[in-house]
């Protein structure tokens, strides 16, 4: 065996032992993650904390817990902006907001929340559209740091004119600086937005429902992630939403090859916007499918 196959494989055991120790004394699994995913984190965590190797990195991240939290927050989606892709509202506003309004009360999902940029364009959007009263929005994500930085709403204001440029690209009907406030070189979010919103630590990979809900966010988190832990976090999602719910995906994924992807219909394909339905009315769906299928 050569001296690189040997490293490679040393590496690859090393890495094996670091994840159990994080799942068996914090309780994070990260075995189910893509691998190359996994790797390019710890490599860039030993970088950032000039670390020779990893069975020094896993005594770092098990004996100093801050170490750990920025290990973690590298799991959460970054470079996120207000209204970030503004299609999506646009789409969301005129696919998704006609059928909430037919709700006494919305309760939406946003798992994978980050630092809360997609969190309080979606409190925006509700409150333009007169639904943010009757709305609760959670926002979860596996980092307790990311979450807490989310809770406090706050975003440099160097980022403010592509946030509005967004923001009316989105469709919106107002000002964006009508839900800030400035204080120095940082946007402040109303108080008046976080009202209806819930933050909370949530780990997809081990964790449970915890509410069912009218939607579902889920952007920017799958493409870490392994076909089992995936399967996972579908079952997760399908026994969360509602019956006619409605499940925001990343354009980059898709509910193909997902256990539960016969239980969806398709609203938005360039947004990745699914409505669940149950299997009985899926097959009529399927069918008038097929047969325009037929007549063309």
């Amino acid at each position: 065996m050569s001296d690189r196959e040997t490293n490679t494989k040393l590496e690859e055991l090393e890495t094996e032992l670091l994840l159990e120790a994080l799942l068996r004394y914090y309780g994070y699994d990260f075995r189910d993650y893509e691998p190359g995913a996994v790797r390019r984190r710890i490599r860039e965590s030993m970088l950032a904390g000039r670390i020779s190797t990893i069975s020094r990195f896993q005594d770092r991240l098990l004996h100093q817990p801050a170490f750990l939290e920025r290990f973690l927050r590298g799991f959460s989606s970054t470079g996120l902006s207000m209204f970030s892709e503004p299609g999506f509202y646009r789409a969301f506003r005129m696919r998704v907001v006609p059928q909430l309004r037919t709700y006494p009360f919305i309760r939406i999902w946003h798992a994978g929340c980050s630092t809360g940029e997609g969190v309080y364009s979606m409190a925006i959007l509700l409150q333009e559209e007169g639904l943010y009263q009757r709305s609760r929005i959670y926002a979860t994500d596996l980092s307790e740091e990311v979450v807490r930085q989310a809770r406090v709403g706050s975003f440099h204001s160097s980022g403010v004119n592509q946030y509005a440029a967004d923001y009316q690209k989105s469709g919106g009907t107002g000002s964006l600086s009508d839900y800030f406030r400035k204080k120095r070189n940082r946007l402040l979010i109303e108080p008046a937005l976080k009202r209806n919103i819930v933050f909370s630590e949530h780990n997809l990979a081990t964790d449970g429902s915890f509410n069912e809900f009218q939607v579902i966010v889920c952007r920017n988190v799958l493409g870490s992630f392994n076909q089992r832990l995936r399967d996972r976090v579908d079952s997760l999602i399908y026994d969360s939403l509602s019956r006619f719910g409605v499940l925001a995906l990343d354009p980059t994924d898709s509910l193909e090859t997902m256990p539960s992807e016969d239980h969806y219909v398709l609203l938005d394909e360039e947004n990745r916007l699914y409505q669940k339905h149950s299997s009985s009315v899926i097959p009529r769906f399927v069918a008038m499918e097929r047969k325009e299928e037929r007549l063309f």
